[in-house]
């Protein structure tokens, strides 16, 4: 996990307020995500104890590993029936419950943590419109989203945030900051920048906007750069056929997953199939030895041109998907680090309170039938990457993916 934090690509997040709109449970059973949500099992009031047996309920009859992690889990049950009183009680019962189960990925979720798994879905915001990061304790812009306020007033990669509202950004938390930043559409908020050593003052309107997690452009020599930053949102896939329509005309494609850390199955075997006529993307494997294979059909296939994925130790989950899929049926060269390694498919339940719990309930293996639960996928050529060389415009990951193509590309001339 510290390594994660060292990669500039590792899970932007955005300084803005996630909302969200239309939301149905049904909505959510309709998708086949990797991380994804589920309606009520059965009933339980919203008592604190309601509460907590309806958490225990769930692992109970859902949780990937049906003796979990070698415990009785009717002990659970009725263990804390005279201390729970509070939401609060209930909050810590579950936590300590589910850290029996010794899984990382198992985990209750606040109220608000919980909103926000949906949010990241529907990938509609209120806000300004720019992911940040830290970089040598800065909070810095990496990117400004197209026809957002922060275009509107000229925020460029690269600004320095020093102060939100006129509270210094120097010793919070990216986290924090988003906090600060967020805001009702129609509220301002004023942001002190520091770009090439000038000081700037913006005030800023925030605004609702439509968040796209895929972006296109043109390199040199024709070859196309695609960006995929999450396959969290349901317009992904639709966003990442129009990226490679609007390219159609190019000789090769590299496609960027570095710090994605997933989403939506559905979105990974969608854009996986866009290059294979047939055969296997992933399989899920669940407690009772049931498995879903997710085969490519034809009708899906767009594109075999020669193909280079950038990845690193913050490319997770659904982009292991895509990237261990293309690897195995040899589809593309893999260039950068290691992946993270998240070979588990997590489901997320929404409990009477709103709060929520996010567990693991199968596994899944690639192609070739290899488990990457905490071994990652390794790239074909390794190339370490700095993540200070973002604010001295280098990228020699890019650099070493571009020079792999070309090499593929003069093969096959």
């Amino acid at each position: 996990m510290k390594n994660i934090k060292k990669s500039i690509y590792a899970i932007f997040l955005t300084i803005i307020i996630l909302i969200l709109a239309g939301y149905t449970d049904n909505y959510y059973n309709s998708q086949t995500p990797v991380e994804y949500i589920i309606s009520g099992l059965e009933n339980f009031n919203k008592s604190p104890q309601g509460v907590f047996r309806k958490a225990w309920r769930i692992i109970k009859n859902n949780y990937v590993d049906d003796n979990h992690n070698h415990q009785d889990w009717n002990k659970w049950k009725n263990r804390y029936d005279t201390e729970i009183e509070t939401h609060e009680d209930a909050k810590v019962a579950i936590e300590t419950m589910l850290a029996s189960l010794d899984d990382p990925y198992t985990r209750f979720l606040p109220k608000r943590a919980f909103e926000e798994q949906h949010r990241n879905i529907d990938s509609k915001l209120q806000g300004i419109g720019v992911h940040i990061t830290e970089v040598d304790g800065d909070v810095v812009i990496v990117s400004v989203i197209d026809d957002t306020p922060a275009q509107k007033h000229e925020l460029m990669e690269k600004d320095k945030i020093l102060q939100v509202d006129g509270v210094s950004t120097k010793g919070i938390s990216i986290n924090d900051v988003a906090d600060m930043v967020r805001g009702e559409v129609g509220s301002e908020v004023t942001l002190t920048i520091e770009r090439d050593e000038k000081v700037l003052t913006k005030n800023i309107i925030r605004e609702e906007i439509k968040i796209k997690t895929v972006r296109s452009k043109m390199l040199d020599n024709n070859i196309a750069y695609i960006r995929i930053s999450s396959f969290i949102s349901s317009d992904t896939a639709d966003e990442f056929k129009k990226a490679l329509e609007q390219t159609r005309k190019t000789d090769g494609i590299i496609v960027d997953v570095r710090g994605n850390y997933g989403g939506l199955l559905s979105n990974a075997v969608y854009i996986t199939n866009m290059f294979l006529k047939s055969g296997n993307i992933v399989s899920i494997v669940y407690r009772n030895g049931n498995k879903d294979n997710y085969e490519a059909d034809y009708s899906g296939f767009i594109t075999q041109k020669p193909m280079v994925i950038l990845i690193d130790e913050g490319s997770a989950s659904a982009s292991e998907i895509f990237s261990g899929a293309m690897k195995d049926h040899n589809k593309a060269t893999l260039v950068g680090e290691k992946t993270f390694g998240k070979g588990r498919v997590q489901m997320i339940s929404r409990l009477p309170d709103d709060s929520g719990i996010n567990f693991t309930i199968a596994k899944y293996l690639t192609p070739s039938g290899t488990d990457i639960d905490h071994k990652g996928i390794e790239p074909d050529y390794e190339v370490e990457y700095n993540k200070n060389s973002f604010m001295e415009e280098e990228d020699i990951q890019l650099d070493k993916a571009i020079e792999v193509l070309l090499g593929k590309l003069n093969k096959a001339a």
